[in-house]
């Protein structure tokens, strides 16, 4: 039940992991006797009996009597009162959650007591070299790895910032509860501990009451990169040294990094009016900062270890030069104690409010008075400022020679990372800046190099053990996060850069650029790209959307690949599309230099076409053939971009496009298609995969995406989005996000080093083609054809209150349509996963295996499953999502909230369901659903217990609120059972 784990779903302990779970409910129990009274929990605790029984009823084959008790169950839940319903959603919502917590507990504990876990980097390494690979090209393999992981601002998240902290500080008692060495007493006294936590979350309010924005969105991004992601790149990067070394003699260079992180919170403004070129800006700067400010922690931490004073002579020369620059200047930097400042940093650290300097709105802060900054910098710096205690605290000349000489270069380091910190905090506040370039880090290669200076004399001196401590910790974190942990890519859709271009034309009286033909539009872009002058006139007067466009291009031109990563064109369909951001990039970053008469800073941003629809996957190819065959685009991406073409495909539009077996299909043609156009040019390409949370949308396991790629799109190259629910699963806590990063690096190695295999025949190659047009055409014909399908999925969804939730900065639809063309995809998803229906998943999967059975064609599909692995991945997506769909919980939402006329579709399409379910065991040859992955299985049927009343108490709620929409007790009701399902679903949309 739970397509964030699946990697390591077999990594679990299910009595351990049972025994925590019963703990956790019996402490929640207690919370509940003492917050709600003694009569409410027995009802809690007897409907969660009554679901129970039902659910084993249903397991054992006696429907029946599973069919009453739930009946009973359904009869009770309509009949309670409105603040007992809420609390019943509160406290089955909670469950869930503290399940979560215990399975997510039990994955770490299992990898601690495994010696060598499947699919790590030692498991791999050694397969690899069983199989006929040399360790030299093992190693020069992961050593050239480029794989970036592209975390997103997608509305999923459904847990607000606070109770994820708190669930947090949950599993950390879990792990603490578990230590042999605790006595009696002190596990009586971790076990208060969780009441008092679970007391807190209980007290908390669940919900968001106001939308973030996107600033919000980037905050909780970079605040995942500080409470887990710094801590666990440096142990991942040591296990892939170690077993480097282990398996070819030779560690991973400290310089070298398999892994990266790219974001799109704050530069993603597809659909999205919030994301501004100011908000790109700011969040660009915010991500600076919190990169320095954890740099200076890391030197402080490294200034109080490296205190010796043996050291190499370019050490030692480095670190007179040092003083004798500082004598100059009449300033040190040696033990003293720094004036605390107030305003910008003088903020708590907290959940909802991470240390940063944009914590507070800078139209709030005091900070924007110049005249008080430049008086508290005088203050800082003048003698009175640093107070005759702190010039106590500073060695005389004469003892300086005692200093050791790595403390005198590290205390430099530092001294000039809060200049730089200094530096940024001004930019954020648009003030004055006239720090000199000497004085501030610029590039990760000025940090890196006197940090390398101090690894380099400790390994000369023979302390080779200190150099590969913490101070290679931080050298591997410089290597991996840079100067802005994650660069920004920005993201904006076709038609705003069309629209653009027809106002420059219009303009220059050449007519209108959006109604001339693709040719005409190349002849005319190539023919400017050339060109040396600037196109758009500053005194060119344009409409506010095309004003957005042109500020995001100055913005780009102004902090340039230093600091962002691709501009990504959604709905691409033509080559054009990619010539036009070219265009006005070019043109921005010639008005830019021309204003500060030197070159825009780093280089021109990587242009990424983004193809969503079946239409543009099938042209994708051909988009790329005409845009290599145009030579300025060819020498551009030789001479900037190192030989190198990205190219994203879309998994979710492309879902909810044609259905989850035709996308499959379709992407698989894409990239292979892509792939062999960039062959022909001799052109590299990285494929950047657009993939969701959720089965429908391109998401499950990592390491069975990677590996059932076409042979040759992955070829030591990657980047692919995590979204969501999906980051803070994947990388909320240090010992998990090692463990992904791990498989990451593992899965695309040995799909470099062993690709997957290729249809064997051509005949394979038709039956997909066959499968995947009757499939689609069943899905659309339901979905897009019939008049009835959009009503039915309004009244039986809660698709309209979904956006209640506040969980995005983005509107749920692209553009003000009612109709599901123009709905996004998540919102799609998210509400069939609420009913458990998870139509997007598998709708017309059934009839498109039916039609090639049906010619005779059975025994070619089992063969295919058993060593294509594309097809086999493809099936077990599937069928893990078919094991999630529940017929009598979707049957009773159509029950209550479908009009009579419109409930024949519902059974119909349940009908189709349970079709499919039989068709796909055949293909598998299954006996019984996800019976290749029997933990899975139990923890879907461990989880239903308490699934199942928050499915029916959303039923009554929804049927409640649609005659009463005004009652916000009910609204909150609703957004609980929300909370409640995605927890027990273990993904939302």
């Amino acid at each position: 039940m739970t397509d964030t784990t699946d990697d390591i779903a077999e990594e679990i302990s299910f009595q351990s992991f049972e025994d925590d779970c019963k703990m956790l409910g019996n402490l929640l129990l207690e919370v509940l006797q003492r917050e709600v009274g003694a009569q409410m929990r027995e009802k809690v605790d007897r409907y969660r009996t009554l679901s129970q029984s039902a659910c084993s009823m249903r397991l054992a084959g006696i429907e029946d009597m599973a069919e009453l008790l739930e009946k009973q169950l359904a009869s009770d839940i309509s009949n309670m009162s409105l603040e007992e319903a809420l609390t019943l959603a509160r406290a089955f919502s909670h469950y869930l959650n503290l399940m979560g917590i215990a399975e997510v507990h039990h994955r770490v504990r299992r990898q601690k007591n495994v010696a060598s876990l499947s699919k790590s980097c030692d498991d791999i390494f050694y397969q690899l070299l069983q199989r006929g690979v040399s360790p030299d090209q093992l190693y020069e393999t992961v050593c050239k790895q480029e794989v970036e992981i592209v975390l997103t601002a997608h509305p999923t998240q459904i847990n607000r910032r606070t109770l994820q902290y708190k669930h947090i500080k949950l599993s950390l008692l879990l792990d603490l509860k578990d230590r042999p060495d605790l006595t009696t007493e002190e596990r009586d006294m971790v076990i208060e501990d969780m009441v008092r936590e679970i007391t807190s979350i209980w007290q908390t309010d669940e919900l968001r009451r106001h939308k973030p924005t996107p600033v919000d969105e980037a905050s909780a991004g970079l605040n995942i990169v500080e409470q887990s992601l710094w801590k666990a790149v440096p142990h991942y990067l040591r296990r892939v040294s170690n077993a480097l070394k282990k398996h070819t003699g030779k560690p991973l260079p400290l310089k070298c990094t398999p892994i990266r992180f790219g974001s799109w919170m704050g530069g993603d403004r597809d659909g999205n009016p919030n994301v501004t070129a100011k908000v790109t800006k700011d969040v660009s700067l915010l991500s600076r900062w919190m990169t320095i400010d954890l740099y200076i922690r890391e030197v402080d931490s490294l200034k109080f270890e490296l205190s010796m004073n043996r050291c190499s002579d370019s050490l030692s020369k480095l670190a007179h030069e040092i003083l004798e620059q500082e004598c100059n200047v009449g300033h040190s930097h040696y033990p003293r104690i720094e004036i605390p400042r107030t305003g910008l940093l003088n903020q708590q650290d907290g959940p909802e409010s991470p240390r940063s300097p944009m914590a507070k709105s800078p139209s709030q802060n005091s900070l924007r008075n110049a005249s008080l900054i430049a008086k508290r910098k005088m203050f800082a710096e003048s003698q009175v400022g640093r107070s005759s205690f702190q010039k106590l605290l500073e060695p005389k000349p004469t003892k300086r020679s005692a200093i050791a000489p790595y403390r005198i270069v590290l205390g430099n380091i530092k001294d000039k990372l809060m200049k730089t910190r200094r530096r940024l905090e001004l930019l954020l506040e648009d003030l004055p800046c006239d720090f000199n370039l000497s004085e501030y880090y610029d590039t990760s290669d000025e940090l890196i190099e006197p940090l390398m200076t101090c690894h380099d004399s400790l390994q000369s001196c023979g302390s080779g053990i200190l150099a590969d401590g913490r101070l290679a910790d931080l050298i591997r974190r410089v290597a991996t996060f840079g100067m802005v942990l994650m660069k920004l890519d920005l993201r904006q859709e076709s038609g705003r850069h069309a629209e653009t271009l027809d106002a420059i034309t219009k303009y220059l009286d050449m007519g209108t650029y959006s109604e001339w033909d693709e040719e005409k539009k190349l002849e005319f872009l190539t023919r400017e790209l050339k060109g040396k002058r600037p196109l758009v006139s500053p005194s060119m007067e344009v409409a506010s959307d095309v004003k957005e466009v042109l500020d995001t291009f100055r913005i780009a031109a102004e902090l340039g690949s230093d600091s962002l990563g691709a501009y990504v064109i959604s709905m691409a369909s033509n080559a054009s599309d990619v010539l036009a951001v070219e265009l006005l990039q070019k043109d921005a970053r010639l008005a830019v230099s021309g204003e500060i008469g030197k070159p825009c800073p780093g280089g021109t941003l990587r242009v990424v076409p983004l193809f969503e629809t079946v239409k543009d996957l099938r042209g994708a190819g051909s988009v790329i053939r005409k845009l290599l065959s145009i030579d300025w685009y060819r020498e551009h991406i030789i001479k900037n971009h190192n030989g190198h073409q990205e190219v994203m495909v879309g998994y979710s539009d492309s879902g909810k496009d044609a259905g989850r077996f035709t996308a499959a299909w379709e992407l698989y043609k894409a990239q292979e298609d892509v792939v062999a156009a960039c062959n022909e040019y001799d052109i590299k390409v990285t494929l950047f995969h657009g993939r969701g949370g959720s089965i429908g949308r391109g998401g499950g396991p990592t390491y069975l995406a990677i590996q059932s790629q076409p042979p040759g799109s992955v070829m030591g190259t990657l980047r692919s989005t995590e979204q969501g629910e999906m980051v803070q699963a994947k990388f909320g806590l240090p010992q998990i996000a090692v463990r992904q990063l791990e498989i990451y690096t593992t899965a695309v190695l040995l799909a470099t080093l062993r690709p997957p295999h290729p249809p064997r025949e051509q005949k394979w190659r038709n039956l997909m083609e066959e499968i995947s047009k009757i499939s689609c055409q069943n899905y659309r014909s339901v979905v897009y054809e019939n008049p009835e399908f959009l009503t039915y999925f309004q009244e039986a969804t809660p698709q309209a209150e979904l956006g209640f939730l506040n969980i995005g900065s983005r509107p749920t639809r692209r553009k003000s349509s009612t109709g599901i063309g123009h709905l996004r995809a998540i919102p799609w998803v998210f509400a069939w996963t609420q009913t458990r229906f998870v139509l997007p998943a598998w709708l017309g999967v059934g009839p498109g295996l039916r039609g090639v059975c049906e010619k005779g064609h059975t025994e070619d599909l089992k063969a295919m499953y058993k060593e294509w692995p594309f097809f086999q991945s493809t099936i077990d997506l599937i069928e893990m999502v078919l094991g999630k769909a529940d017929v009598p919980i979707s049957k009773h939402y159509d029950e209550v909230l479908v009009s009579n006329s419109r409930r024949h579709l519902g059974d119909e399409l349940r009908m189709e369901l349970l079709a499919t379910e039989k068709l796909v065991l055949v293909v598998s040859g299954h006996e019984k659903l996800s019976a290749n992955n029997r933990i899975l299985r139990r923890l879907i049927e461990s989880r239903l217990a308490y699934l199942n009343p928050m499915n029916l108490l959303q039923v009554e709620v929804l049927k409640r609120l649609r005659t009463d929409d005004d009652n916000k007790q009910l609204r909150d009701a609703l957004l609980i059972t929300i909370n409640g399902i995605a927890a027990g679903m273990r993904n939302t949309g």
